[in-house]
């Protein structure tokens, strides 16, 4: 995990627990390190679904990413707080099915962008597939990124895929994710995501992370990630535990819920 020559490899902090990191971890990848192993494990000993959770989130997104371009046809996509690439990401499975579709990758996070221009070096996806370096609480700077390669009277399927809770203020959440749908057309999606707070085992896994040194996450009732889509037309079967949106097989209950909504 040694990218000498990126600029942003010097932000990196080894001995510091890093969300990416240790989402990572829980995914069974590699690019983590002993800080983040321990806060994951901390999480895993009071709430072991978590390992779940990561893995099936990124079920979640194929399975959404692959109905949006196949059955709704949407060759768009800005995914705002990305996380480090693992198998199957947003654009190889739009791609996969519209070799044409654009994606705008969004993320501030030094290490993610080290991984993003690796990535990028690897596949010469060219214009097709962007990283921007921002973050969500700038949605105007996003939009105004996201522009030169996506087209707004176009459209657009824009994800937060497990990420608002790093967001305290749920108004604040409400705020970002309207401004940039206003900035869509008709015919565009919101895709979300994120950890709930339905179970004490979920609640207290929050709190042996923020207690180990990892950013503190805010888990949030269903109904408050459902007022997220107001004025959205749901599509079926509306806000669910993500792994009950369209599954290919029955998995056990999980605290994260998540929607697939229409701009009308």
């Amino acid at each position: 995990m040694a990218f000498p020559d990126d600029p942003d490899s010097s932000r990196l902090q080894p001995e510091v627990p890093h969300a990416a990191r240790i989402w990572n971890y829980w995914m069974g990848g590699k690019d983590n390190f002993a800080a983040d192993r321990a806060a994951g494990d901390a999480v895993e000993q009071v709430y072991p679904e978590i390992v779940l959770m990561a893995k099936q989130s990124r079920r979640f997104l194929i399975r959404v990413v692959r109905h949006l371009a196949a059955e709704a046809g949407i060759r768009q996509f800005l995914d705002i707080g990305t996380g480090l690439p693992t198998m199957q990401n947003t654009h190889e499975v739009a791609q996969s099915v519209a070799p044409e579709s654009r994606v705008v990758y969004v993320d501030n996070d030094p290490l993610v962008l080290v991984h993003a221009r690796a990535l990028m070096a690897e596949t010469g996806a060219g214009g097709r597939t962007v990283h921007v370096d921002s973050d969500y609480h700038d949605p105007e700077r996003i939009l105004g990124e996201a522009r030169k390669v996506l087209d707004f009277s176009e459209p657009v399927a824009v994800m937060f895929m497990g990420v608002m809770g790093y967001e305290a203020d749920l108004n604040v959440v409400s705020s970002i994710v309207n401004q940039v749908m206003e900035a869509t057309p008709s015919g565009s999606y919101l895709v979300l995501w994120d950890g709930t707070n339905t179970t004490p085992a979920v609640v207290e896994g929050a709190e042996r992370l923020a207690q180990n040194g990892g950013v503190p996450y805010i888990l949030r009732s269903p109904e408050e990630i459902g007022s997220l889509f107001e004025g959205l037309e749901l599509v079926e079967p509306g806000l669910v535990q993500i792994t009950d949106w369209r599954p290919e097989v029955a998995v056990e209950w999980l605290d994260a819920y998540g929607a697939v909504a229409r701009k009308p």
